[in-house]
């Protein structure tokens, strides 16, 4: 009786441990406490827009900021900040999340994967596997609000990972795309030969007081940029601005705004 009892008590532990493995983990090489301690100061802080808690293909939730405009009930627009941030950051993030709402955009901020302070961009090649996942349930939240032609924006590393998922997968609810001073990007995550992939309309806008490897690269990447087929590519250059288009948050907003009309906002 002993090793009978004992033997069913070893079935069934082995058979929770086969259902335990096919269970979803949450799996996720993103500095989770980084992204908690920004989440609450984002939350906590969080004057306009309300958060939005997504969960990725892998299990793991994740801060989103959607702001919502009654004006476009289709058109919506993805922000995607830059290496090591938040979805509220002050510079690029939060001035196109305040302009598009004030033209009648609604805009849907994304917490994307991040690492500890210190770590350098191609540290970040270990993040981009997880990019997709964040995007395609960003899509399907703004699906579910009516939401059918999506713009994403996305700023220096936010735009390395917009256009390593464009060029990954199939996203057909993306219509355009705008990258904001993006450079060539790590061997991993080749910005230029991600760009030739891409079949959405681009905007490439820079400053022309923005950090050197992108200024370097603007050329590869118009040359880029034009190999796609059947599709807009426009680069745009705003005179005096910086990275992080410090005093020239206007200009920042004019040129997003002048975009989506002109892809029929």
């Amino acid at each position: 009786m002993v090793l009978r009892a004992s033997f069913r008590i070893a079935a069934l532990s082995l058979a929770l441990l086969m259902a335990s493995s096919l269970m979803p983990v949450a799996a996720t090489s993103s500095d989770t406490a980084k992204e908690s301690r920004w989440a609450e100061q984002v939350t906590d802080g969080l004057l306009d827009g309300e958060a939005a808690w997504l969960i990725d293909d892998s299990g793991h939730e994740f801060l989103s900021i959607l702001t919502q405009a009654d004006a476009n009930p289709e058109r919506a627009v993805i922000l995607v900040h830059g290496i090591g941030v938040h979805p509220n950051w002050p510079d690029v993030i939060y001035p196109l999340r305040a302009g598009l709402l004030e033209h009648g955009i609604t805009t849907l901020s994304l917490q994307m994967p991040i690492l500890a302070n210190e770590a350098d961009e191609r540290e970040y090649d270990l993040l981009f596997p997880e990019v997709p996942g964040r995007f395609e349930t960003a899509n399907d939240y703004l699906d579910d609000y009516g939401y059918k032609k999506i713009t994403v924006v996305g700023h220096s590393m936010g735009a390395s990972m917009a256009t390593y998922y464009l060029s990954s997968g199939d996203a057909n609810a993306v219509d355009s795309l705008v990258i904001i001073g993006m450079d060539e990007g790590t061997t991993f995550s080749s910005n230029l030969e991600s760009l030739a992939k891409l079949k959405v309309s681009i905007l490439d806008l820079y400053g022309s007081n923005d950090l050197a490897p992108v200024l370097d690269s603007a050329e590869h990447r118009a040359v880029a940029g034009d190999r796609q087929s059947g599709h807009q590519y426009l680069q745009v250059r705003v005179d005096g601005a910086n990275h992080f288009f410090q005093g020239h948050e206007e200009d920042l907003v004019k040129q997003v705004i002048d975009w989506l009309e002109a892809q029929g906002n």
